[in-house]
């Protein structure tokens, strides 16, 4: 005979069935059964299943039956499983990132985090003259360049490859370039980067391996695979962004020497370009060298300031 669950793990059970129940997409019993397998909660897929149609029952959770496996999701106006725990600064710091990124994820995807957003909102909102609730008024993330509006990007492509990336699946990717020339790949998700306006895949495509970026907007779809793969100990993602990889660069480091203008480059005192940064002040600019990692975002950077730059330099270090 099974051996009955303890109350304790049914109520972890619960609890992240509803903390893994997304909110703008719907999740399947044998998509949570993989996430939960990953954290070493072990319970049968028709565990779950039952679980998950008495959640429904309980809660504003919807119920798909059209097709088969069934799927899960909050529904649209509902609250979404909240964290009634927030503080004052824990929600003060939430409706500031909302701010920071509504103008940098898509809206699909900026839906999944609304249920924490809201909490928030609720919880500054109690009290309409708290400090916290003035602070919003007193605080802005400002753009550093001409604001973009994101590029869309599917949901469901999002939602396959956020599970890959997860759970080390390989991914098929139906993937359509800048020139508009689609193909397919099997890839290895690697890592996920936020750029401006634009999220980028970092993967190594089947029997390759070296690195590379997609754009998450031009994957036209997406499967994750049951096959799973050893992630590679010798990749990290921090590197692969200080080698100037999402810069258009391949990780080579220069020695950087330019004249520019005084007013053009007052601003290289206060923010430099590297640690090792020195500066010659001229009668009316300012000599710099500094060791970069040489790309074409520092092309184009040099190129923006015009005839304020001359005299540039670049030597391999």
């Amino acid at each position: 005979m099974a051996k009955r669950p303890k109350t304790g793990d049914t109520l972890t059970l619960v609890l992240e069935l509803l903390r893994r129940i997304p909110k703008g997409r719907k999740v399947t019993a044998k998509e949570l059964h993989r996430q939960l397998m990953s954290m070493d909660i072990e319970r049968d897929v028709r565990t779950i299943q039952r679980q998950l149609r008495e959640l429904a029952n309980h809660f504003d959770i919807e119920r798909d039956e059209r097709d088969k496996p069934y799927g899960y999701r909050w529904k649209e106006k509902s609250y979404g499983y909240s964290v009634p725990t927030l503080n004052a600064q824990e929600s003060l710091l939430l409706t500031l990132a909302e701010q920071h990124l509504r103008n940098l994820l898509p809206v699909n995807l900026m839906d999944s985090m609304q249920g924490f957003f809201l909490q928030a909102k609720r919880n500054l909102g109690a009290n309409a003259k708290s400090r916290d609730k003035q602070w919003l008024a007193k605080a802005r993330v400002v753009a550093t360049t001409q604001p973009l509006l994101p590029a869309h990007v599917n949901a469901e492509v999002f939602a396959q490859t956020s599970a890959a990336l997860y759970n080390n699946q390989w991914l098929h990717v139906s993937y359509q370039n800048a020139a508009g020339r689609h193909a397919e790949y099997d890839v290895m998700p690697l890592g996920l980067a936020q750029q401006g306006p634009s999220l980028y895949l970092v993967c190594r495509f089947k029997s390759y391996h070296n690195e590379r970026s997609l754009a998450l907007h031009r994957i036209k779809s997406a499967r994750a695979s049951t096959m799973t793969f050893t992630r590679p100990p010798e990749f990290d993602l921090e590197k692969y962004d200080a080698d100037g990889r999402f810069g258009f660069g391949e990780g080579e480091r220069v020695s950087l020497t330019f004249t520019i203008d005084k007013t053009a480059g007052r601003h290289l005192l206060e923010t430099p370009l590297s640690r090792d940064q020195q500066v010659e002040e001229l009668p009316d600019a300012y000599k710099i060298t500094a060791t970069v990692v040489d790309s074409g975002h520092l092309e184009w950077w040099l190129r923006g300031f015009g005839d304020g730059v001359w005299d540039v330099r670049r030597e391999p270090v």
